[in-house]
């Protein structure tokens, strides 16, 4: 059976539980410590070197046999919430200890859970590697969890093709560390591994120092909200990473001792902190109620000074053009970074309605001062399609920007020898409308604003002369035509 038809059945499952009250992003929770389980006896069963460290560690009355054996649904169910209660306090290994901290049940019917291990049992999961298929799997549920738009999930999970597309023009090396300070899932990390393993085949290739180092130190990441945390653990499991996922605020005094990194992705939650209160930290230089402008402070300091890290951030629109604080963060940015190239991203790509988003890269310079001359913007979002289940959003919308960034290399250049540099000098050679060079005094004289690089929306006639009305008009009527595309799509799922 395929990891996709395996995903699908554990997803149809789903539908069993909704007479129980059990959401999807519930059902994902509840399924995260059903599958552990499953993937420890799969590990004894196969009799393997244990490749995700925790398979015999698990108490000998909390493995999946044991549970499967038990021929009473009550007494099932009770030793399942026994194993959630008392598990982390039972086992040695910290992967379990974390998984299943403050875990409890949302089922309520005993036959439930019968039904859930019994149809999960059924599953043939020996047909490929486990490991490399539970991982597919996993991430599959977490996309469709996030795609579920009433289970809110989707502020966790950034779309697979742009971290995909990320990853790649950050070209990350062996050896490195690398940070996502808003981890959520772990997307960011997951793919960049991916890349390193397709680059390098560091698994087989590599020294076993080497190994270590990228499966148990290279990568980390913080998340704030614990279901996520959790979701964020089993998911580095699954894709053979021992990697250290804090639960913890970065925007705390936490987040202080996060720096030194080779290189940051990241898409840090939009809005502001509660009540409008500023984070906690004293280290950050303008402390801001805005979240965004807070973690786009924290991953610029958090870079090592050596001219080479790197970053890549998506954010939202009114960290290009917001006042006060955000200009003052924006130069600041631009003194310590060399901010080269912003992308505007299309709307509709993430689960709300209407935001508009941005990635911004820059690289960590050597000194504090004056390191960015000019920024390159490309837009992606003005006369595009409407991505949606018509119009599938893949790694092949960013080919055009992609050529771009790198100055004319294509896809397989890119990934078998861009290092991560920047040629201006060969981005100067693109002819592409979309794209457009600004330099570092032109930005100075908008107050560094950089709510630039929009070209001319064919969709309504053009009329300069009318000045900003027409720019608020044409962003209305955007986002109208947005809510009338998903109000029809509702309505036909519900026919």
């Amino acid at each position: 059976m395929s990891s996709q038809e395996i995903s699908q059945k554990l997803w149809n499952l789903c539908n069993v539980l909704r007479d129980d009250g059990v959401t999807y992003h519930q059902y994902l929770n509840e399924l995260t410590y059903i599958l552990f389980l499953k993937l420890s006896d799969i590990q004894i069963q196969k009799k393997s070197s244990d490749k995700v460290g925790f398979a015999h560690q698990i108490p000998e009355e909390y493995r999946w046999q044991t549970l499967i054996n038990i021929t009473d649904n009550k007494e099932l169910f009770d030793r399942y919430r026994d194993l959630l209660a008392n598990i982390s306090a039972k086992a040695d290994n910290d992967s379990i200890k974390e998984i299943y901290l403050n875990a409890s049940t949302t089922l309520r019917k005993p036959v439930n859970l019968r039904t859930l291990l019994t149809q999960i049992d059924l599953i043939d999961w020996y047909d490929e590697d486990d490991r490399d298929t539970m991982g597919q799997i996993y991430e599959d549920l977490l996309e469709r969890n996030a795609n579920e738009k009433k289970s809110g999930a989707g502020q966790y999970f950034t779309p697979r093709p742009l971290i995909n597309a990320m990853v790649r023009l950050m070209a990350p090396k062996l050896g490195e560390t690398w940070n996502d300070p808003a981890c959520g899932t772990f997307g960011f990390m997951i793919s960049l591994d991916f890349y390193l393993k397709e680059r390098y085949d560091y698994v087989f290739s590599a020294d076993e120092k080497t190994r270590k180092f990228q499966q148990n130190d290279a990568l980390s990441g913080v998340e704030l909200v614990q279901d996520a945390h959790r979701l964020a653990l089993m998911n580095a499991k699954l894709h053979g990473l021992d990697s250290r996922i804090y639960l913890n605020d970065t925007l705390t005094d936490f987040g202080k001792n996060l720096n030194g990194f080779d290189g940051v992705l990241a898409n840090p939650p939009f809005g502001t902190k509660k009540g409008g209160e500023k984070p906690s930290r004293d280290d950050l230089t303008f402390l801001s109620s805005n979240k965004q402008l807070n973690f786009l402070q924290h991953i610029y300091r958090s870079l090592k000074k050596d001219g080479k890290a790197r970053a890549a951030v998506v954010l939202p629109d009114n960290v290009l053009f917001e006042d006060g604080d955000g200009q003052k963060i924006r130069k600041d940015l631009m003194d310590k970074c060399d901010l080269h190239t912003i992308l505007r991203l299309p709307t509709g790509i993430f689960y709300a309605a209407g935001v508009k988003t941005n990635v911004l890269f820059f690289t960590r310079g050597k000194s504090e001062t004056n390191n960015t001359k000019q920024v390159w913007i490309y837009d992606m979002r003005t006369n595009t399609p409407n991505y949606g289940k018509r119009t599938a959003f893949t790694e092949k919308a960013f080919t055009d920007f992609m050529t771009a960034y790198t100055g004319g290399l294509s896809d397989e250049e890119v990934f078998n020898s861009y290092d991560g540099s920047i040629d201006h000098a060969k981005r100067a050679t693109i002819q592409d409308e979309r794209w457009k060079c600004i330099s570092r005094e032109e930005i100075a004289k908008k107050n560094d604003s950089l709510d630039l690089g929009l070209i001319a929306d064919d969709s309504i006639t053009n009329s300069e002369d009318l000045g900003e009305p027409i720019d608020i008009a044409k962003e209305a009527l955007a986002e109208l035509a947005m809510i009338t595309r998903e109000l029809n799509e509702i309505i036909k799922e519900l026919n």
